[in-house]
């Protein structure tokens, strides 16, 4: 029935879904291609759960269609499950068995061969790097070995999509980028997998393209640096904060670039492109200041302002 050779695994056409009369995702679209990692971004609110629960077959949409391999999900959901890894955010693991029981009782869930089963088992358990957590159960793993068992529970029955759902938040530093290598690992063996993550340095480390989302509606999409510059500019120009002149940038920013500065520890952080940095300098002759590239941090600090605006409004 699907075509195991096809670059295109998944494709979401016109996505709409309402609660209680209110559009909370509108005519969202996006395609994800084998070995390609989607980020799908956007503050609080934007729609990204919901549109992920829309996609691995949670919720329906009440409009428009998704397809698997050109095959339409709602009609053949049952089977193009089997071919779906889910890993979210919050943690479903069974604390009564150990490692390698989580991964078996879940494994034969897609009725295997017994061997067949045991085989997977134990290569997941070399793959994710739990040799010696085995025995014991998950209450007695730290946060990062916890989230490589459910990682490792939600492809144990090779999936060709993987949907991600914040998958290192509250992990330190060292267990993030241990994940980052299995992500990255994956996807050279060729499975999508759609991330959804509130870090910036964890979508651009990741992401082959991006889909972002404000209030439900796609506000751009592409690779992430066609993303940045299209949403941010060229360049951040950082200037201390009480620099006796923020009233004055202040209003500059409003008048030539439709937005204030943001404040972020003591800094007035402005995006903006190479005219009107070349503006700036000439407004603020003898002024100090940095010029940075923009980064994913920019994009979500603006979409988050611009959520703030539409509520106030």
């Amino acid at each position: 029935m699907y075509d195991s050779h096809s670059d295109s695994l998944l494709e979401a056409r016109n996505l709409i879904k309402e609660y209680g009369g209110m559009r909370v995702v509108n005519q969202l679209e996006l395609n994800l291609n084998r070995g390609m990692v989607l980020g799908l971004l956007g503050p609080n609110g934007a729609g990204k759960t919901t549109t992920l629960r829309m996609l691995y077959g949670l919720i329906d949409p009440d409009g428009g269609s998704i397809s698997f391999e050109g095959h339409d999900f709602v009609k053949h959901r049952t089977r193009i499950k089997r071919w779906i890894g889910v890993c979210t955010q919050h943690d479903s693991l069974d604390e009564d068995f150990n490692v390698e029981q989580n991964l078996f009782v879940h494994a034969s869930y897609f009725r295997p061969k017994v061997e067949e089963l045991r085989e997977r088992v134990h290569k997941m358990i070399r793959q994710f790097g739990l040799e010696e957590q085995a025995g014991q159960t998950p209450r007695r793993l730290s946060g990062g070995y916890r989230r490589r068992l459910m990682l490792a529970r939600s492809v144990i029955h090779r999936p060709r999509i993987l949907f991600l759902d914040e998958p290192t938040t509250g992990l330190d530093p060292k267990a993030r980028v241990d994940l980052w290598e299995l992500i990255r690992k994956m996807k050279q063996e060729g499975m999508g997998i759609i991330l959804t993550t509130h870090y910036m340095d964890e979508a651009e480390r990741l992401s082959d393209e991006l889909v972002v989302l404000s209030r439900g509606r796609t506000v751009a999409n592409g690779v992430p640096s066609r993303v940045l510059g299209e949403m941010i500019g060229e360049h951040v120009v950082v200037v201390e904060a009480d620099s006796g002149r923020d009233m004055e940038i202040s209003e500059w920013a409003n008048k030539k670039l439709g937005n204030p500065p943001t404040t972020i520890l003591g800094e007035l952080h402005l995006p903006m492109s190479s005219s009107q940095l070349g503006g700036f300098s000439t407004c603020f002759e003898g002024l100090r200041f940095e010029v940075r590239r923009p980064n994913l941090d920019d994009l979500f600090q603006r979409l988050t302002h611009s959520s703030s605006k539409g509520e106030e409004g």
